[in-house]
């Protein structure tokens, strides 16, 4: 599977799409089907109107300056929010191009997109590698769902690179109105911690790191050339006398799914966990 598509028949990638759709829409079901409405939906209040205070009311939701101004006591009106907004925020650079990585990177994505849909949530994505390659606005529907999809196949991003602060600088300064933003990326950078933290403030943001073992280690015995997928940048390793693990350190607060391992069970476990409030 590859970004670029110009190679493709559409007969090819709509088969492909396809293929995504039925897989996503059973992962969908089995992983998100419970966890997902009982983790995510409800989980803040939202404005709805001000009316005149009455007795029994909390004084703790009474708005003072349109009271002072009315010279009557007034209080703000709040109902559960039941419409989430679901941001997929998707690393596209070099590093992340690699077959299997896409794939899984598709499988996810599409998982999420339909589990959005089925709940009734509006979901959009914003595809990033160094630069903000495309940004997909919030709807729903099953064709919105699939429109992730396909552009996530055709994209052809126009940097190599990974700048994850950037990317959340960017969807800080756009979005406003809390959104559940699910971060997906291998993590291959640095310096993005900052910006993390403060979108955190606005947003519930849970990172997903994307890893792929056989690229983690070198075995023993040959000496190898080593080229960095983004800068083109090649070292050569001599590793003769044991297996070298490079140090790649998992997500602390966050989910890790290896490539060719049961990323269902993981996903599932982080969400049964409660970490997503």
């Amino acid at each position: 599977m590859s970004f670029e598509n110009s190679r493709e028949s559409k007969k090819e990638l709509l088969k492909k799409i396809k293929n995504i759709e039925i897989k996503a829409t059973i992962l969908s079901d089995n992983i998100f089907a419970g966890q997902y409405q009982s983790c995510l939906k409800g989980n803040g209040m939202e404005f709805a109107d001000i009316r005149r205070y009455a007795p029994g009311d909390d004084v703790k939701k009474i708005d003072w300056k349109v009271t002072a101004k009315q010279r009557k006591a007034y209080v703000k009106e709040f109902v559960e929010e039941r419409e989430l907004s679901v941001f997929l925020l998707v690393d596209v650079s070099a590093s992340n191009r690699f077959k299997d990585k896409l794939d899984l990177i598709t499988e996810l994505v599409g998982s999420l997109a339909f589990s959005a849909n089925k709940n009734g949530d509006r979901v959009g994505a914003l595809f990033f590698s160094d630069e903000i390659e495309k940004v997909i606005s919030l709807k729903k529907g099953k064709k919105h769902a699939l429109s992730i999809i396909e552009n996530l196949l055709t994209l052809n991003p126009k940097g190599q690179n990974t700048n994850i602060a950037n990317a959340l600088r960017y969807f800080g300064k756009i979005f406003k109105r809390r959104s559940i933003i699910f971060l997906i990326s291998d993590f291959l950078d640095d310096n993005y911690e900052r910006e993390l933290k403060i979108l955190s403030k606005r947003h519930e943001v849970i990172s997903v790191r994307i890893g792929d073992r056989k690229f983690e280690s070198l075995p023993k015995g040959a000496i190898f050339t080593l080229e960095d997928s983004e800068t083109g940048e090649q070292i050569v390793v001599e590793n003769y006398k044991s297996k070298s693990d490079f140090n790649i350190t998992n997500l602390k607060n966050g989910i890790n799914l290896y490539v060719g391992e049961d990323y269902v069970k993981e996903i599932s476990r982080f969400f049964c966990q409660g970490r997503v409030k």
